[in-house]
């Protein structure tokens, strides 16, 4: 009866499997999300310390040294261009004695071109490490070359000089030598009659290193001649700011009566140092703004009156 009585009051316990799974699944959820977490964490981490740069620490960037022409190439170029069919194109020795100081001017070298010519491809081939800017008398013309060639830089400029006026405007500068015709001032503000004063404000503040005068064109007594081109390059080597304080100032068609007279007496036979084939070329020094006068010997015997 006893035993009966504690058989009846003996309760049976199971355990059902889905409690066991229930609680093992709980478990294995937690560690999934703890792992999710901290893969999170340690993803941003990562990200951060990639993105995140020390302003302290300079990042290397690789750069080239720009290097100026080979003296090889240099030669192929002049050659080429010098035998050109084209019947109004430089010698090769006028072409070489500018391409030699191209090759020796410092970088960047600032090279200004009166014309639009045979050479400009050339030009500026050669300074491609410089600024080269290019100067013409023909609005169409210079709109043609730089849409054709967008890599150069010219400006048309409008001359109001006539070749039948030399003489009379070579007079009216020396009588106004102290004052709008001065060597030294910016012509950007002057009433000179040779002088250019239209051309962009900004190259009136460059100082130059090369001028080469081989324009305008026309040899006819009503074409404006090279009498402006020369007188604007002298007061510009000689209004010189900084930069080296000479500036080499070549003149194509030397030997002609309107740049021969123009070059003796705006850039002065005493600062000339070569003058072979059609080539003249001056070496003109920086002066004083309180300078009145070209040259030493002021007086042109081609342009006496």
């Amino acid at each position: 009866m006893k035993n009966n009585n504690i058989i009846n009051n003996t309760k049976l316990i199971l355990l059902h499997p889905y409690i066991q799974k229930q609680s093992t699944t709980t478990s294995s959820s937690h560690r999934i999300w703890l792992l999710a977490f901290l893969s999170f964490f340690t993803v941003a981490s990562l990200l951060t310390l990639l993105y995140t740069r020390n302003p302290s620490i300079p990042i290397p960037i690789p750069t080239s040294t720009p290097t100026p022409l080979s003296k090889t190439l240099v030669k192929a170029l002049v050659h080429y261009a010098s035998n050109s069919n084209n019947t109004s194109h430089m010698s090769y020795t006028d072409i070489k004695q500018i391409a030699d100081i191209l090759h020796h001017c410092t970088i960047p070298c600032k090279f200004l071109v009166f014309g639009l010519t045979h050479e400009t491809l050339l030009w500026h081939a050669l300074n491609h490490l410089g600024r080269t800017v290019f100067i013409d008398e023909s609005r169409y013309y210079t709109a043609h070359m730089e849409e054709k060639f967008p890599e150069i830089e010219a400006y048309d400029v409008q001359y109001t000089t006539k070749i039948s006026q030399l003489k009379d405007l070579i007079s009216i500068v020396r009588e106004q030598l102290h004052n709008e015709c001065r060597p030294v001032q910016n012509l950007l503000f002057s009433d000179c009659k040779l002088g250019l004063n239209d051309l962009p404000n900004q190259l009136y503040e460059i100082d130059w290193d090369v001028i080469l005068v081989d324009g305008p064109r026309g040899y006819w007594p009503d074409a404006p001649g090279r009498m402006s081109a020369i007188f604007t390059a002298g007061v510009l080597a000689r209004s010189k700011k900084g930069g080296n304080p000479k500036t080499h100032v070549f003149v194509h068609d030397f030997k002609t009566e309107v740049e021969r007279v123009s070059s003796e007496e705006f850039l002065c036979k005493e600062n000339l140092v070569k003058s072979k084939d059609l080539l003249g070329h001056f070496v003109i020094e920086r002066m004083d703004e309180n300078s009145f006068q070209f040259c030493r010997n002021h007086t042109s015997k081609g342009a006496s009156l």
